[in-house]
């Protein structure tokens, strides 16, 4: 019962972080539309600017978590929250207090949930270790959820990194510059890779707003949390304050990338043998003992019941 109980209390968990997310990253269709109308052809990311917007204001199961989350923050300093949303992908202004009143909410009504649903089954110390963890469990899943989300987000990023800065090699072996081979890489990879289209558009907004390319470009490394970002980031700093060659730098760290995503998979190759020991050792191998043995086990049963022994 104990189990059952604990695994309705987990599904009831997620669903509900699933959601909160959901409402906080989803976007309005015919808005979307709109904003590709608007900014025309070739010009801006409409997932971009999806991705800039607070949502639905008219939401108010959204806006209770938000106006939640900022009482419990107590006008706080949340920019490390921030910069961890960010890494995750979730550029709302209102997002730190959204996931700071979803991880409240979540420890107060899960722990009253299974008040409700357990207590009255289970009693005495079982029941009081029942409420505890879900009340631990309610504030530590969005935290755990966001590291995966952002883990997640990360690996895609670098994965596509060495292809994006193939593509900026032969813009800016082509002739163009800098700020225009970062918007031309963007709209190429847009269907591929939306996430590190989305990176390089809001960097050229940041340009084209007034923003040096500097302060843009380390931004960049600051939204995403990827040290492969860094390092470029840092070669294209010092490429432009040396005065060396910009397409000989992009050559090289282009090289270095393909062969860090090379190692990347050899080493998940290599892994696969020892991942796949528990699997063996604990499904398969059973199977195969009881289609194996368990005939001649039947077999020497019957001819010892038979035999008198």
């Amino acid at each position: 019962m104990t189990l059952i109980l604990t695994n309705v209390f987990l599904a009831v968990a997620l669903a509900a972080f699933a959601i909160g997310m959901w409402a906080l990253r989803r976007d309005v269709a015919v808005r979307r539309r709109v904003d590709e109308l608007a900014a025309g052809p070739s010009t801006h990311s409409p997932r971009l600017f999806g991705a800039l917007r607070s949502g639905d204001e008219g939401d108010k199961l959204r806006r209770m978590v938000v106006d939640v989350g900022s009482r419990a923050s107590r006008g706080g300093d949340v920019s490390e929250l921030r910069r961890s949303l960010l890494h995750a992908g979730y550029r709302d202004p209102s997002a730190p207090y959204f996931y700071l009143g979803l991880r409240l909410l979540l420890a107060i009504s899960l722990p009253l949930l299974l008040i409700l649903t357990v207590v009255p089954v289970v009693q005495g110390t079982r029941a009081l270790l029942i409420v505890g963890g879900a009340a631990l469990a309610g504030y530590f899943l969005p935290a755990l959820v966001l590291n995966q989300l952002t883990h997640r987000r990360q690996t895609r990023i670098i994965d596509a990194l060495p292809d994006a800065l193939d593509l900026m090699v032969v813009c800016v072996e082509a002739g163009l510059g800098l700020n225009q081979a970062l918007m031309r890489v963007g709209e190429e990879m847009r269907t591929g890779e939306p996430l590190i289209s989305d990176e390089l558009f809001l960097v050229n907004l940041e340009m084209r707003a007034g923003t040096p390319r500097t302060e843009a470009l380390k931004n960049l490394a600051r939204r995403t949390g990827v040290d492969d970002i860094g390092s470029l980031v840092a070669m294209l700093i010092q490429t432009d304050k040396f005065g060396t060659s910009v397409a000989k730098s992009l050559r090289v760290f282009s090289d270095s990338m393909r062969t860090k995503r090379r190692l990347r998979a050899e080493e998940a190759a290599a892994k696969t043998t020892i991942k796949m020991v528990f699997p063996l050792a604990l499904c398969i191998l059973p199977s195969l003992l009881v289609v194996i043995l368990g005939p001649a086990a039947l077999h020497i049963w019957d001819t010892l019941i038979k035999g008198g022994w």
